[in-house]
């Protein structure tokens, strides 16, 4: 999860000197249509086409002969610049084109015509499959004389023809309102409930008295029935809604749908083996995400591809790495680890936290009732490594822990022991892009107190989760991780630059009480030692509130600490202590969860979703089942069961936001790779892929266009422009995995 400003590059700066540029109308067009001679009726000036491009006029059209072998959409292009826009107008953008052979997909772009050669809106249909005319609104976000038209036609393993007519980029239009279909009124989870669960539904209704439900099993035939609860006007939502309860009804089956007001619900299962099949597709994720390797189609087909960032070209590769000018004079061999999202950079401090809460799940599976270590073990994930008398999870998470221990600065340099916050493009790339085919320079950035923290505290936790498996590899852990925090006491104030977002996001973070509480937790933990105790103790952090309506993510780490604390044997003293704020901070959220009329532990001040709602709301989730693990209390374990509902559909957008999960669910997520919105060729994320879900701040481009005033759960779109809403990271999953692991183990 980034804040950040995204470029999508529709042409690199290599492009754009190798355009041929056609003689340029001058500026000052219609103050309506921007675009000049867009019908080709006698001449095609003033567009331009990149120099392998051969294009002229033809029956009144401007056709293009593209040729083969090119590897990226910007690679092969025709447009106009010099373009005025005007910021917060709306513009149509239309155009007619015919591809042969047909079935050949167009990038076409409105954006930016000079670096960094933002993009502002972007389709990329299939000609001649999905028809020959098209036309769409959008806002522009920026006030510029240098917009850009382009059609990108490269890509294509063979040549083709492009043909285009009647472009337009007609300002002043109103733009039309988007209404997001959200199917029937009754909102289920849309996966399954556990037999011996909570059950609950809710209904988006005027009514404001009780209605009659019923609950029909796959055949039709009714099998329970009752009276919805009316709860009048959520706030998240903006709607008027009733609430239905089930949970009396436990009998087994699949094709269930709940019935009320005349509306039928969406099918969904009374079954918990849903669930273990998402406890691994959530853990799955983790290997298409990898670095420097070749991902395997045999294990994951569909999703095989070359290795990323081996210094293949056009790779430059992370095996031999500078840092950005100034900061350093060595390079470092940073490859391996997980990419952090749907671009190619990847974070030790988004790093950190995703490594820690995959680990607690394998961890929380050996030391609770209902854990079951077994089913994340030995060849449940089909890795390379399965069948190496190793957990897969913990194989898996090896990956990106071998990278986190590269990043560490190495002895005799400054700041030697410290980690580098972060190696990503130098420049921000486009969509789509494998991980093999990115031609940027890559660049290590300087080292941070947080990510050393990171690295402390995960190099920690993995000493004694590995050393069963591996005694060589855990002690090299503890070693990184006790050098790693001496040099973060030494150094305890060096922060990420917050401006530091051009290519990769910049994670700042100027509050590391946090991170130092959380580092000391894990060393704890594992040595036992009492400098460590101490620290822990002494920490303002150690008795704080903090279990938040927000939860807890990678800038705000205490509770990685603080669950560990309580979950993981020790005899730190006052541990009971420790273990109450925990169960007083799931109180919290089940207070919450029950308020809420859509049953979830989550409602953020003002209704404001933040970005990656849908992982807070399955960390506030994790909190409840941690107090079930320690209390056994079952009404943080319905809590935390329930709190999957909203995930899985019950929303007011009656979407799953898991891939593959759920008759409707998101599968567009923001990703250079699983990009398949913008080439089929390409696949759609993975199944047990989470979103990030609504963010009421809606910071790019497309939201910004189509979610102004949304309410809460509305400020959402599934769309893979939609990098605010709807990208997936790997903390976010992480979320998933462990809550994903704590349902399964409840059946």
């Amino acid at each position: 999860m980034k804040r950040r400003r995204t470029a999508l590059l529709p042409l690199t700066a290599l492009l754009a000197a190798a355009l041929t540029a056609l003689p340029a109308a001058p500026a000052g067009a219609d103050e309506v249509e921007q675009v000049r001679n867009g019908t080709f009726d006698t001449t095609t000036d003033p567009w331009w086409a990149s120099s392998n491009v051969t294009a002229g006029l033809s029956e009144g059209r401007l056709c293009a002969d593209v040729p083969g072998g090119t590897v990226n959409r910007w690679d092969a292009a025709v447009g106009q610049n010099d373009l005025t826009l005007v910021k917060g107008e709306s513009y149509r953008f239309s155009f007619t084109a015919t591809g042969s052979p047909a079935g050949h997909a167009v990038r076409a772009i409105v954006g930016l015509s000079v670096s960094p050669y933002d993009t502002y809106h972007e389709v990329t249909p299939q000609l001649s499959v999905s028809g020959d005319r098209y036309s769409y609104t959008f806002t522009s976000p920026v006030d510029t004389t240098q917009g850009q038209v382009g059609f990108q036609l490269g890509g294509s393993a063979d040549p083709w023809r492009f043909c285009v007519d009647d472009v337009s980029l007609l300002g002043g239009v109103a733009p039309e309102p988007y209404e997001p279909d959200t199917g029937p009124r009754v909102r289920v989870n849309q996966v399954a409930y556990l037999p011996a669960g909570p059950k609950n539904a809710t209904l988006v209704t005027d009514a404001t008295a009780k209605l009659p439900w019923q609950l029909k099993n796959a055949g039709g035939t009714v099998v329970a029935r009752g009276w919805t609860v009316p709860r009048g006007v959520d706030a998240s939502s903006g709607q008027n809604v009733h609430s239905i309860d089930f949970g009396a009804h436990r009998v087994r089956g699949t094709g269930y749908t709940l019935v009320a007001d005349g509306e039928t619900s969406r099918p969904f299962d009374i079954d918990a083996r849903a669930y273990d099949r998402l406890r691994l597709d959530a853990a799955k994720y983790y290997y298409t995400q990898r670095s420097g390797t070749p991902i395997r189609d045999d294990l994951r087909p569909g999703y095989g591809r070359l290795a990323g960032h081996v210094g293949v070209a056009p790779n430059q590769g992370d095996t031999e790495v500078p840092c950005q000018p100034g900061v350093c004079d060595y390079t470092l061999d940073v490859s391996g680890g997980w990419y952090d999202a749907g671009d190619h950079g990847k974070y030790v401090v988004n790093g950190g936290i995703s490594t820690w809460e995959v680990l607690s799940t394998y961890e929380r599976a050996l030391h609770t009732r209902t854990g079951d270590a077994d089913a994340l073990g030995d060849g449940t994930l089909a890795l390379p490594e399965s069948g190496n008398k190793v957990p897969d999870l913990l194989d898996e998470v090896r990956w990106e822990l071998d990278f986190l221990l590269k990043m560490q600065v190495p002895d005799g340099e400054p700041l030697a022991g410290m980690a580098h916050h972060k190696i990503h493009d130098e420049n921000w790339t486009g969509l789509p892009l494998l991980p093999s085919d990115d031609p940027q320079k890559r660049e290590l950035h300087p080292p941070t107190t947080a990510a050393t923290l990171n690295l402390a505290a995960t190099a920690a936790q993995a000493a004694r989760l590995y050393k069963p498996y591996d005694r060589e590899f855990a002690a090299r852990t503890l070693k990184a991780a006790r050098t790693a925090w001496a040099a973060a006491l030494a150094h305890p104030e060096v922060y990420a630059d917050p401006d530091d977002g051009i290519g990769g996001g910049a994670y700042p973070d100027t509050d590391v009480t946090d991170e130092f509480y959380w580092a000391a937790a894990q060393l704890y933990l594992t040595t036992g030692e009492k400098d460590f105790e101490r620290y822990v103790l002494d920490s303002p952090v150690h008795t704080a509130d903090i279990f938040g309506p927000t939860g807890f993510d990678w800038a705000r780490t205490a509770a990685a600490g603080r669950l560990d604390l309580a979950l993981v044997p020790s005899r730190l003293p006052g541990r009971d202590k420790v273990r109450a704020s925990v169960v007083k901070g799931a109180d919290r959220y089940l207070a919450t969860l029950k308020a809420h009329p859509y049953g979830m532990p989550y409602a953020p001040e003002g209704q404001r979703y933040d970005w990656g709602s849908s992982h807070q709301v399955l960390n506030n989730a994790v909190v409840l089942a941690t107090a079930y693990d320690l209390t056994g209390a079952a009404k943080y374990r319905d809590g935390a069961l329930q709190s999957m509902d909203y995930i899985l559909g019950r929303n007011a957008l009656n979407i799953s936001y898991v891939t593959g999960y759920g008759e409707v669910n998101a599968h567009n997520q923001h990703s250079r790779w699983y990009a398949r919105q913008l080439d089929p060729a390409l696949p759609a994320p993975p199944d047990g892929t989470l979103s990030g879900g609504p963010n009421s701040s809606i910071q790019d481009p497309l939201a910004q266009a189509k979610l102004q005033g949304c309410v809460g759960q509305f400020c959402f779109i599934d769309d893979i422009q939609s990098w605010s809403t709807n990208e997936h990271t790997i903390n976010w999953n992480a979320a998933l995995t462990r809550m994903a692991s704590f349902v399964a183990d409840q059946a």
